[in-house]
């Protein structure tokens, strides 16, 4: 590496990073003020948080039903060009978003439709960036490229919310189009992307054995079946993020840009800690602090939770974003480390699979839970039994406990 080049920044120098992160970043973006949108758009339909729970429902499904085509596809097949085309296709549902809130109807099931489209282009976007970031850098630039691209979204969860928020105050078909034209963009870096190509693909013959490869390595790999499970359990029970809608109308009564708001704290908290993990990377102690930063998510979830301060609630929601980004961290780390570019999208659809589960689905998990109990009791146990994830993870896997270093194996 020159001298003249940082180790912080290092992943920059290579073009084809750039263009990735940049249509990553603007990717995120889009979603976060189509989410923001959607969530504020179906519960002023129904103001019902089950639905809320559905919403998080039908983005997951895809990616669970199709976890054995997704990875097989990200490795065989073009990756680039798996990236673009999915963009291409978010774009088209936004297109679909913005027809539908145009016509003015009061029915939520076009936009149930569209997410189920949207949640099964996503299913086959997150093993095809997420194999392709490692074919983008040298080795000695993963660790920089895994934390600005882990950033990328992170910068966006805290402006997009925000923005989204805004935008859908002044109207929906505004916050709509913003989203289309950002995905626009978005395609046109993505379409310039040019990896090396001897880690374009793997071109094994396709078999049974081929398809499940991603879940027997993560099945031999106990660190990373730790690290993947430990994450899966500990969001999908702490998440709250789908009940913010209930919270910024009926218990803090902030608004649209009140949801804003509450939607970008967890953002503010993780990028704050991604630029500290930037300049002072996890050399030692990885696990044990991984542990002790999941069980911090479950203690200021259910901060949160008890809330009824505007200030406490956007505090609570940063800490829980700072405290995840570790743990985020760590696992990406481990997965893009320790995986052979072979199998590398395989084992990252099962990993997308686990992260859809746990926020997705957690969306479901937390509408049921309040249509049942109420909000808040949902989000107060949510955020405890996070805590006594990270308990029985300790024990049932100490070879994550012990991990101190993060570093490949292949």
């Amino acid at each position: 590496m020159s001298e003249l080049v940082s180790p912080r920044t290092g992943a920059f120098r290579h073009a084809g990073f750039l263009r990735y992160w940049i249509a990553r970043f603007l990717g995120s973006f889009s979603a976060q003020i189509m989410g923001v949108s959607v969530g504020w758009q179906v519960y002023d339909i129904t103001r019902d948080p089950f639905d809320l729970g559905i919403v998080g429902l039908v983005l997951f499904l895809p990616a669970f039903l199709l976890v054995l085509v997704t990875g097989t596809v990200a490795d065989r097949f073009n990756r680039v060009l798996i990236m673009t085309g999915c963009i291409v296709g978010e774009g088209l549902c936004a297109l679909a978003l913005l027809a539908f809130t145009m016509t003015g109807e009061h029915t939520v099931v076009p936009i149930f439709c569209t997410l189920v489209v949207l949640g099964t282009l996503r299913a086959f976007f997150g093993p095809a960036q997420q194999s392709l970031m490692p074919n983008l850098v040298p080795e000695e630039d993963l660790a920089s490229a895994i934390a600005w691209g882990t950033s990328s979204w992170q910068i966006a969860t805290v402006f997009g919310p925000v923005a989204g928020g805004l935008l859908y105050g002044i109207s929906p078909e505004v916050a709509y189009t913003t989203s289309l034209v950002l995905l626009t963009v978005a395609t046109a870096m993505a379409a310039g992307i040019r990896p090396p190509a001897q880690l374009r693909t793997a071109r094994e013959r396709p078999s049974f054995e081929t398809v499940v490869a991603g879940f027997r390595y993560i099945w031999k790999e106990k660190i990373v079946l730790g690290a993947i499970s430990f994450d899966l359990f500990a969001v999908l029970l702490g998440g709250a993020t789908a009940l913010l809608p209930v919270y910024a109308r009926d218990i803090l009564t902030v608004g649209p840009w009140g949801l804003g708001l509450l939607r970008a704290a967890p953002g503010i908290g993780a990028i704050l800690v991604a630029a500290f993990l930037l300049r002072h990377p996890v050399r030692d102690h990885a696990g044990v602090i991984m542990f002790a930063c999941v069980a911090m998510f479950g203690l200021f979830t259910a901060v949160f939770g008890a809330s009824t301060e505007v200030w406490l609630s956007v505090l609570a929601l940063g800490l829980m974003g700072g405290f995840d980004m570790v743990s985020v961290y760590v696992r990406e780390t481990l997965i893009q480390l320790w995986t052979p570019d072979a199998v590398r999208g395989r084992v990252n659809a099962v990993n997308m699979v686990f992260v859809g589960a746990s926020n997705e689905l957690g969306e479901f998990r937390a509408g049921i839970s309040a249509w049942a109990f109420g909000a808040v009791p949902a989000v107060i146990i949510g955020g405890t039994a996070t805590i006594a994830v990270a308990g029985l993870w300790w024990f049932w896997f100490p070879e994550l406990r012990r991990a101190r270093h993060l570093r490949g194996r292949v």
